[in-house]
Parts: structure tokens; sequence; C-alpha cells
């Protein structure tokens, strides 16, 4: 074993620097699920997202563009 630190050089271990792109999930299969139960799916969307950025993703879907997808999605 050795005191010295090893680093990782290949593609796969370097840092993200572009947007995730997606895919993102689809919420109109939700769409005939009643109000209630679209609403839950809808906060749990937001929920998802702010776990997401919380953990360093950066998105290349705005807030407000995520919002009208997921709205448009869910027919709410």
């Amino acid at each position: 074993m050795t005191d010295r630190a090893i680093f990782i050089n290949t593609p796969s271990h370097q840092p993200l620097i572009q947007p995730v792109a997606g895919p993102w999930p689809v919420y109109a299969t939700f769409k005939t699920l009643p109000e209630q139960d679209r609403w839950y799916m809808y906060e749990t969307a937001k929920a998802h997202r702010r776990l997401l950025e919380a953990r360093g993703f950066e998105m290349s879907e705005s807030y407000d563009e995520f919002i009208k997808r997921v709205t448009d999605e869910l027919e709410i």
C-alpha cells in the first residue's frame, strides 16, 4: 500500500461540466389519475428536481420550463 494519492484520470471520472440534458421523466402517463394524485406527482417531481440540484446537478431545462412541462403533461 502506498501513502501517495492516486488520481483516476479517465473520461468516466472527469467532473461533469455540462448541464444534464435528460432524458427526463415523462409525467403524461399520469394524466388519467385523479386530480389529487396528479398534484401529488407534481410535488414529487419538484422534490426530485430539488434533490438533484442539491447534489450538484445543473439542469439544461430552466425551472420555469420544467414547471410548465410537468403541469402540461399532468394537465393541471
